[in-house]
Protein backbone atom coordinates (compact mmCIF):
# COMPACT_ATOMS: atom_id res chain seq x y z
CA UNK A 1 0.00 0.00 0.00
CA UNK A 2 0.89 3.66 -0.63
CA UNK A 3 -0.48 6.01 1.17
CA UNK A 4 0.12 9.73 -0.05
CA UNK A 5 2.92 10.82 2.48
CA UNK A 6 2.33 12.19 6.16
CA UNK A 7 4.83 14.34 7.63
CA UNK A 8 6.10 12.54 10.91
CA UNK A 9 8.09 14.04 13.84
CA UNK A 10 11.71 12.24 14.76
CA UNK A 11 13.78 13.43 17.73
CA UNK A 12 17.30 12.27 16.84
CA UNK A 13 19.93 14.06 19.71
CA UNK A 14 16.95 16.42 21.05
CA UNK A 15 16.08 18.21 17.86
CA UNK A 16 12.91 17.83 15.90
CA UNK A 17 13.25 16.70 12.11
CA UNK A 18 10.07 16.72 10.44
CA UNK A 19 10.14 13.82 7.52
CA UNK A 20 7.48 13.15 5.13
CA UNK A 21 6.69 9.30 5.09
CA UNK A 22 4.18 6.67 4.25
CA UNK A 23 1.85 5.68 6.57
CA UNK A 24 2.59 2.01 5.92
CA UNK A 25 6.32 2.81 6.62
CA UNK A 26 5.92 5.31 9.78
CA UNK A 27 6.58 2.54 12.33
CA UNK A 28 9.87 1.42 10.54
CA UNK A 29 10.84 5.08 10.14
CA UNK A 30 10.36 5.70 14.19
CA UNK A 31 12.58 2.75 14.80
CA UNK A 32 15.48 3.91 12.73
CA UNK A 33 15.27 7.36 14.15
CA UNK A 34 15.52 5.69 17.61
CA UNK A 35 18.52 3.46 16.82
CA UNK A 36 20.21 6.41 15.09
CA UNK A 37 19.49 8.24 18.41
CA UNK A 38 20.94 5.58 20.91
CA UNK A 39 24.04 5.34 18.37
CA UNK A 40 24.68 9.22 18.16
CA UNK A 41 23.86 9.58 22.30
CA UNK A 42 26.44 6.81 23.22
CA UNK A 43 28.92 8.26 21.18
CA UNK A 44 28.38 11.53 22.73
CA UNK A 45 28.39 10.30 25.88
CA UNK A 46 31.67 8.28 25.69
CA UNK A 47 33.62 11.48 25.10
CA UNK A 48 35.69 9.70 22.43
CA UNK A 49 33.55 11.76 19.45
CA UNK A 50 33.13 15.51 19.58
CA UNK A 51 30.31 17.71 17.83
CA UNK A 52 27.32 16.50 16.36
CA UNK A 53 28.35 16.54 12.42
CA UNK A 54 31.26 14.50 13.59
CA UNK A 55 29.06 11.99 15.79
CA UNK A 56 26.04 11.84 12.91
CA UNK A 57 29.06 10.79 10.89
CA UNK A 58 30.45 8.27 12.92
CA UNK A 59 27.02 6.87 13.50
CA UNK A 60 26.00 6.67 9.91
CA UNK A 61 29.21 4.97 9.34
CA UNK A 62 28.32 2.33 11.98
CA UNK A 63 25.14 1.68 10.55
CA UNK A 64 25.98 1.50 7.41
CA UNK A 65 29.02 -0.63 7.99
CA UNK A 66 26.73 -3.25 9.93
CA UNK A 67 23.85 -2.83 6.96
CA UNK A 68 27.02 -3.86 4.76
CA UNK A 69 27.50 -7.15 7.32
CA UNK A 70 23.94 -8.18 7.46
CA UNK A 71 23.75 -7.98 3.49
CA UNK A 72 26.95 -10.71 3.19
CA UNK A 73 25.13 -12.18 5.57
CA UNK A 74 21.88 -12.47 4.28
CA UNK A 75 23.50 -13.38 0.78
CA UNK A 76 25.45 -16.33 2.76
CA UNK A 77 22.04 -17.28 3.92
CA UNK A 78 20.61 -17.33 0.42
CA UNK A 79 22.87 -19.40 -0.87
CA UNK A 80 23.03 -22.32 1.76
CA UNK A 81 19.21 -22.43 1.78
CA UNK A 82 19.45 -22.59 -1.83
CA UNK A 83 21.61 -24.98 -2.05
CA UNK A 84 19.90 -27.19 0.59
CA UNK A 85 16.68 -26.75 -1.78
CA UNK A 86 18.40 -28.14 -4.81
CA UNK A 87 19.58 -31.33 -2.49
CA UNK A 88 16.48 -31.30 -1.24
CA UNK A 89 14.90 -31.59 -4.66
CA UNK A 90 17.18 -33.69 -6.02
CA UNK A 91 16.23 -36.53 -3.72
CA UNK A 92 12.64 -35.88 -3.94
CA UNK A 93 13.29 -36.14 -7.80
CA UNK A 94 15.02 -39.34 -7.22
CA UNK A 95 12.21 -40.99 -4.92
CA UNK A 96 9.89 -40.27 -7.40
CA UNK A 97 11.91 -41.98 -10.28
CA UNK A 98 12.25 -45.45 -8.67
Amino acid sequence: MNYKPQPISLIIMGKEYKIACAPDEQSDLLQSAQKLDFQMRQMRDSGKVAGADRIAVMAALNLAHELQLMKIQNAQLSKTLNECLGKMTHKIENVLEN
